[in-house]
């Protein structure tokens, strides 16, 4: 993606609402074409350009997408730039959400979201979650909407698009990254000064100070992903209260096991094999609007990070040495609690138990069925298998 101060060439098409075809641009309206030749007008968006852009974005950018192994920084800068581009981002008639399996199994949809005329007037948005379905054949439909969409957009829409961790050679970056209206933001995790940046963000405005023991030790068990850090410093902040100094023991006592989010603790639970828990846990994330296929990957990443620790334990490393290497890091109270549930399972249960939750995945985007049904029907049977040989 290269921020362009230009359009591409064309004659644009507009529609009204899905399935009806309208002009909201006079007929024969051409937008001048972009310097194609590399000039200075063409630049590629730099890592320290990033939150320069998400502020304001170029007007010539319809179609951006926010990938990366941080989830939280996604779904956080996706939403900043959907608040930033329509007048009113709750707007159904202005806003439309759509999936990467949604787009997969009709791929046209992608342009006739984009095309659609709001009744209210102002920009329309297009909101993609899950942009890289994982379902063989998904990604590669996705890509051919975009590219549809890419080279031809329609009006002045702005599509949104957020997806996981994608390699350069990922044909849905390779568009975003490659065309001049379109826009690629990496998602990473926080770490160094971008974290002490946050730590400010978030709690200078109550007057709370940190020994440098307390920020080093945030910053050893924050970061991964940026939702969840940015919740555990705002409890936080509520847990001091205002003009507080805290020292290292304070953010210990706030950020332990009552920092697990709800994604956490439906995880844990199962790979503990604990089934009471793992009802309460999944009762309490599904109320709070946790998406079933996404805590199906949590679910898998889980098992991963045991099978790496079990791989280690096998080889007669101690507990703490069989975790080191993980990244993101398991969070340091937490880190006990993964060895003992690594000791407890077998390689082949650990095989069985990702093999089934992928497996649970492919139905919820292939099937139709009800997702909450599959999604806890795959991790009651991940809990049968732990401590199993």
């Amino acid at each position: 993606g290269y921020l362009d101060p230009q359009r591409r060439t064309g004659r644009h098409r507009s529609r009204g609402p899905r399935g009806q075809r309208g002009n909201s641009l006079p007929a024969g309206t051409v937008f001048p074409a972009p310097d194609r030749r590399g000039g200075s007008g063409r630049m590629k968006l730099k890592f320290n350009q990033i939150e320069g852009f998400l502020r304001k974005p170029d007007p010539a950018i319809q179609a951006i997408l926010v990938f990366g192994p941080d989830d939280g920084l996604a779904r956080e800068r996706a939403t900043l730039l959907a608040k930033g581009a329509a007048a009113d981002p709750d707007d159904p008639f202005l806003v439309a959400h759509l999936t990467g399996a949604e787009i997969a199994a009709d791929p046209a949809r992608l342009l006739d979201e984009a095309a659609a005329i709001p009744l209210t007037g102002g920009r329309r948005i297009v909101r993609v979650r899950d942009a890289s379905p994982s379902t063989p054949g998904a990604g590669e439909a996705v890509a051919k909407a975009v590219r549809a969409l890419l080279e031809d957009p329609p009006g002045d829409s702005l599509v949104i698009m957020q997806a996981g961790d994608l390699n350069p050679r990922a044909p849905l970056r390779k568009l975003f990254e490659a065309a001049d209206t379109a826009m690629a933001v990496p998602c990473y995790a926080d770490d160094g000064a971008r974290l002490d940046r946050l730590l400010d963000e978030i709690l200078s405005p109550h007057g709370i100070t940190l020994t440098p023991d307390a920020r080093a030790w945030l910053s050893a068990n924050l970061g991964s992903d940026r939702g969840v850090t940015r919740s555990e410093l705002e409890k936080l902040a509520l847990y001091a209260g205002d003009n507080a100094r805290l020292e290292q023991a304070d953010v210990e006592a706030c950020i332990d096991d009552n920092g697990l989010q709800s994604m956490d603790r439906i995880v844990i639970a199962a790979g503990a094999g604990d089934r009471a828990e793992l009802d309460r846990a999944l009762s309490v994330g599904l109320a709070e609007g946790q998406n079933p296929v996404s805590i199906l990957r949590a679910m898998n990443w889980h098992l991963q990070r045991l099978q790496w620790i079990k791989a280690g334990l096998d080889t007669g490393r101690d507990g703490r040495g069989a975790a080191q290497g993980l990244q993101p890091p398991i969070f340091v109270l937490h880190v006990d609690r993964f060895v003992g549930q690594a000791r407890r399972w077998s390689g082949s249960a650990l095989a069985r138990g990702m093999q089934g939750v992928m497996e649970a995945e492919r139905l919820c985007k292939q099937t139709g069925m009800p997702m909450e049904s599959i999604c806890g029907r795959a991790l009651l049977q991940v809990t049968a298998l732990a401590g199993k040989k």
